[in-house]
């Protein structure tokens, strides 16, 4: 899996590319969380739950089930955000499910059942570019961790807030021919 903090590269480049009138700042923090909720089955470890399995890390939270059900959340908090409802489903739905599409692009791991329970194949992607992050925070912090860092800023960071700041550009192009 990438890092923690790599999974907030989507939400993140997303904000950017759309601005703030679309993806107004509660939606952006929602976003944030709803981008790393799916790590939250690393709670299985410390219950003895093996890795793997449908309960365990890389589990049911990392399904695009579980990325469809999140993103209820987003539709019941979307008037907060002044949102349509679809809006802020599709927002939460799609920063949960970029999870587990950077956990397929890892060299390691077990992959990703993603579309449990239709079928309970782990995959990856075939483009697999990005070191897979140490667990513990020790090896995080190590020249491990260093690698893993280089790996997510060419491989996920440097490329997603270039296409973020290519469409803010866009639109901010667009936006000043039009008031001429």
């Amino acid at each position: 899996m990438p890092t923690i903090f790599t999974h907030l590269a989507v939400p993140v480049a997303a904000t950017v590319a759309l601005g703030s009138r679309r993806i107004p700042p509660g939606a952006l923090a929602a976003g944030v969380l709803a981008s790393i909720a799916p790590d939250f089955d690393g709670i299985a470890f410390h219950l003895g739950i093996a890795y793997g399995g449908m309960t365990g890390h890389r589990g049911f939270t990392h399904t695009v089930l579980f990325a469809l059900l999140f993103g209820l959340l987003g539709g019941w908090l979307a008037p907060r955000w002044r949102m349509r409802r679809v809006a802020g489903y599709a927002w939460i739905m799609l920063c949960t499910l970029s999870h587990p599409l950077l956990d397929m692009m890892t060299n390691g791991g077990a992959g990703i059942a993603l579309f449990w329970p239709l079928d309970s194949v782990h995959h990856f992607l075939a483009w697999r570019p990005i070191e897979v992050s140490p667990l513990s925070l020790k090896r995080l912090l190590s020249l491990r961790g260093v690698q893993v860092a280089r790996s997510e800023l060419r491989n996920v960071w440097a490329p997603l807030m270039a296409a973020g700041l290519l469409v803010w550009a866009a639109r901010h192009r667009r936006g000043a021919q039009s008031k001429r």
